[in-house]
């Protein structure tokens, strides 16, 4: 489960690759299970300052494996445990980003993306909706802005990401865009950075207090309807849906 998550360290700041290029890094069981591990051993590590997010191959994250999907409370722990983690989470893009994977970037507490990133909640186009994925979402972007991509799935690209509030900064070089903000975090104290995530993320926090047990209810009854697997089985088969028109 261990080999799904790549992990380094340098000067404090533990890095988590998603590393199951064979799925485009989908959000499997497995996958979900072995990153909340991850993210629970640099929590408790006193050693860890800061966590980055980052992926191998040219997929940050495809979505939800529609082969083995994770529980739909699997995921919202996940994303639960991303944005209470008490050390801040920066996600590093430099690929394509789907359905899920927004979520996760959505739960980051800072996102940078390189210039040939891509992204599209393309939820409906498999006749689901992004459910669970919305409680760190809406939080945290335009909602105006956020409406057209949610209804369409459209694809859209980093400028347009950092206009929604999904990511902070985009760069040609991502990580030369990220350097101050490492720099930044290396030299601040892991108290004074605990409490101030806790004050960033309260709201949050509070949408998933209120609504996390009605979005896994509604992602699971989606996932369960005849659409779904219409839709599903289309993707799979690199065919329209039966409902395009």
């Amino acid at each position: 489960m261990t080999d799904l998550i790549g992990r380094t360290r340098a000067r404090a700041v533990e890095t988590l690759s998603l590393d199951a290029t064979g799925s485009r890094n989908a959000l499997s069981a497995a996958l979900v299970s072995a990153l909340a591990e991850a993210l629970t051993a640099c929590g408790e590590d006193p050693g860890v300052r800061a966590v980055v997010l980052t992926h191998t191959g040219g997929t940050f994250c495809a979505g939800a494996d529609l082969r083995d999907p994770p529980d739909p409370e699997a995921l919202v722990a996940l994303l639960r445990q991303i944005v209470e983690l008490p050390k801040p989470v920066v996600a590093r893009v430099t690929g394509h980003v789907r359905a899920g994977g927004l979520g996760l970037l959505a739960a980051c507490d800072l996102a940078a993306a390189g210039s040939a990133a891509t992204f599209a909640f393309t939820e409906v186009r498999i006749g689901v909706a992004p459910a669970v994925i919305s409680l760190p979402v809406i939080p945290r972007t335009d909602p105006r802005a956020l409406a057209r991509y949610y209804l369409t799935g459209e694809r859209f690209g980093p400028a347009e990401a950092v206009r929604l509030g999904l990511l902070t900064v985009t760069a040609d070089d991502v990580d030369e865009a990220l350097a101050p903000v490492l720099d930044g975090l290396r030299r601040s104290a892991p108290q004074a950075l605990a409490e101030t995530k806790r004050l960033l993320t309260a709201r949050v926090l509070e949408t998933f207090d209120r609504d996390a047990a009605d979005l896994s209810g509604l992602s699971a009854r989606l996932f369960a309807s005849g659409q779904a697997r219409e839709g599903m089985t289309a993707f799979l088969e690199r065919r329209d849906a039966a409902w395009v028109v």
